[in-house]
């Protein structure tokens, strides 16, 4: 099971650019030229665990139900009908059943029923015969015991206990619904949807491309023709590229504070926006494998975190400590300002007082398998982050650290298998996280809080 050390959280303010209002106009014809700043393990999003994959190939697809795009922050009350028309929980909230599309078609033009929605569940809850590879969000199905088909076009999803944020799981780009009759090898390579757009190429480390589905079941949808993704490791050649006019928009996630005003300074007619991410900045270490299966080993990390150094240097000064759920206004579920105020020095606290390392450094100490923990590679996840990060995470040299980037879309595999910490850059939109599923955050914390 992964951790988050201590209960700290951080909102990163980033900034969403466009080089012209006509960029949002809905008009209809063009090419959208975006970037990636990741090579995606593959092209089937239920088996990668981050937005890497999410980003490019999330329009080759429909949920059942989606986020109301036009709403700058998701929540329970604005889920629209996508390919669901309607639904409905029973008096013990423990049914909810969806009444379907009609007439709607895969890409290859099979027919989209409610077998699909079924067989797309089954490979979720690893009861498939033709399994997925990877299944990163597989806990958020724990309570999910049934699924039942009512004809083509209604489907009843059985619950062992009521759970408010289960619909809420099928409205993130993270729940597409995949075709009973395309096999999950062919889902990574040559994926087929309901969606906008349709699947053309996917070149490794350099390409994505998608084109307008001509027989899409919304009616003059989509206004693009197409939308070619180049794949850009680098955070200052993606910023270059777009100052050049290379791309028509960035991302938020992607660029800091700083580089902002640069970008400003060279292209004034960018239009630029800061915004909170709706992420957050976590210590994720494997707490299963040693040395961090040992609670005195996670609680000196914990002890060391310096939380001011994280807002300081990463959001010049913009970022806020929350609980482990998103701080508010951004986050629905965050733990309000006074609470987290009220909490033990070593969650609220913005830095670690002396007292803190005191106490790290004891443990240290007492602890024999410390030395394996001495020396451990830091690997943070893609974006390169700034040269003083290990400084920002551990105020003091308990431990020493030899940093190195890897892919955001590639961490969870070596993240499973080894003695990694990574620090995480909202791998999963947290409000939508099955509270059930993270025992480890808050003790005592009911499945239901």
């Amino acid at each position: 099971m992964l951790q988050r050390l201590s209960i700290t959280v951080l909102a990163l303010a980033v900034i969403v650019l466009q080089t012209s209002a006509a960029a949002l106009a809905q008009q209809p014809g063009g090419t959208l030229r975006m970037y990636i700043w990741d090579n995606p393990p593959s092209a089937s999003i239920h088996e990668e665990a981050t937005v890497s994959t999410v980003t490019p190939f999330m329009s080759l697809f429909n949920n059942l139900v989606l986020f109301d795009q036009h709403e700058k922050l998701n929540n329970s009350d604005n889920i629209r009908p996508e390919l669901a028309t309607s639904w409905a929980w029973n008096g013990e909230k423990t049914r909810l059943t969806f009444k379907l599309r009609e007439g709607v078609k895969w890409h290859d033009g099979a027919p989209f029923t409610a077998k699909d929605v079924a067989c797309t569940l089954e490979k979720l809850q690893d009861r498939a015969a033709d399994k997925f590879r990877k299944n990163p969000r597989a806990v958020w199905w724990h309570n999910l015991k049934q699924v039942v088909v009512n004809g083509d076009h209604e489907v009843t999803f059985v619950l062992g206990r009521p759970q408010p944020s289960f619909l809420s799981f099928f409205a993130t780009g993270y729940t597409p619904m995949y075709p009973c009759h395309v096999s999950a090898a062919q889902m990574r390579t040559r994926p087929v949807g309901t969606g906008p757009f349709k699947f053309v190429e996917f070149k490794s480390n350099e390409s994505v491309k998608i084109v307008r589905n001509q027989d899409y079941w919304r009616p003059g949808h989509p206004y693009l023709d197409g939308i070619d993704w180049r794949i850009i490791s680098n955070r200052s050649t993606r910023a270059l590229a777009f100052v050049a006019g290379e791309f028509d928009m960035t991302f938020s996630l992607d660029l800091t504070v700083a580089l902002m005003k640069d970008v400003q300074s060279q292209l004034p007619n960018a239009i630029c926006e800061l915004q909170p991410t709706n992420n957050s900045f976590n210590l994720i270490v494997n707490r299963e494998v040693a040395p961090f299966n040992n609670p005195q080993i996670r609680s000196a990390l914990a002890l060391t975190l310096d939380r001011k150094d994280f807002i300081d240097i990463i959001t010049d000064g913009k970022g806020k400590i929350g609980g482990v759920m998103l701080a508010g206004p951004e986050g629905l579920w965050g733990m309000p300002p006074d609470i987290v105020a009220a909490l033990p020095a070593r969650a609220a606290a913005p830095a670690a007082t002396a007292e803190q390392i005191a106490e790290a450094e004891e443990i240290a100490e007492d602890v024999a398998e410390v030395g394996e923990c001495i020396g451990i590679e830091l690997r943070t996840a893609g974006r390169a982050l700034h040269a003083g990060m290990p400084k920002a995470i551990v105020s003091r040299a308990l431990l020493r650290i030899a940093q190195h980037a890897i892919s955001l879309a590639g961490f969870f595999e070596p993240l499973l298998r080894g003695r990694i910490i990574r620090i995480a850059v909202g791998v999963v939109p947290l409000r939508h996280f099955p509270v059930s599923g993270l025992d480890f955050l808050i003790a005592g914390l009911t499945p239901d809080a």
